[in-house]
């Protein structure tokens, strides 16, 4: 199922494929771009597509303690029969995913996050340094191990320092500036 570097789905395609999902794109892709921008627009409009299956899901799962578990099982196991078995596509799948998270969890436009989002952000780091780390494990690679190893290790530092700041916050524990030396 590897399609790196390939394009099997046209800019045209995926604009289809919106529409039946009645979420066409702001403007139509093609139309005298060069390569680059047209390579832009087909991953923009993936994107789209992307954000539109991921708020259908959202939108047929339960939000109940009552039968989501059920609910997202079942789109698992969709998903599980479209990647196939093979485990490498599967956690290149989860990396990426979790780095669109990360993107999305660290508000790329703020100047400062917020100590939750600064957890939170850490947090998904912490999982893409950990299957990078395994993957480097499983290649025999011991030098690529250590540096995923690294991230993963100040991701989880950043983790509980977001944590503790949060505390801090809410008076449940004196900052560093607080300290009994004070």
């Amino acid at each position: 199922m590897s399609n790196a570097g390939k394009h099997p789905v046209s800019a045209d395609q995926i604009s289809a494929a919106l529409a039946a999902l009645a979420a066409e794109p702001a403007a139509e892709p093609g139309g005298g771009l060069d390569d680059g921008t047209r390579e832009e627009a087909r991953l923009r409009l993936l994107g789209a597509l992307l954000a539109r299956t991921e708020l259908l899901i959202t939108a047929a799962t339960r939000l109940s303690a009552e039968g989501e578990v059920e609910d997202v099982l079942e789109t698992v196991q969709g998903w599980d029969e479209a990647v196939g078995p093979d485990a490498g596509v599967a956690v290149n799948v989860l990396t990426n995913r979790l780095q669109r998270t990360a993107l999305q969890v660290s508000e790329p436009r703020a100047e400062e996050l917020p100590p939750g989002r600064e957890a939170a952000f850490a947090a998904v780091m912490t999982a893409v340094y950990a299957l990078g780390a395994q993957l480097h494990v499983d290649r025999d690679d011991a030098e690529g191990t250590r540096h995923a190893l690294s991230g993963a290790e100040e991701a989880l530092i950043d983790i509980l320092q977001g944590m503790h700041d949060l505390r801090v916050a809410i008076g449940d524990t004196a900052g560093q500036e607080d300290g009994p030396d004070d």
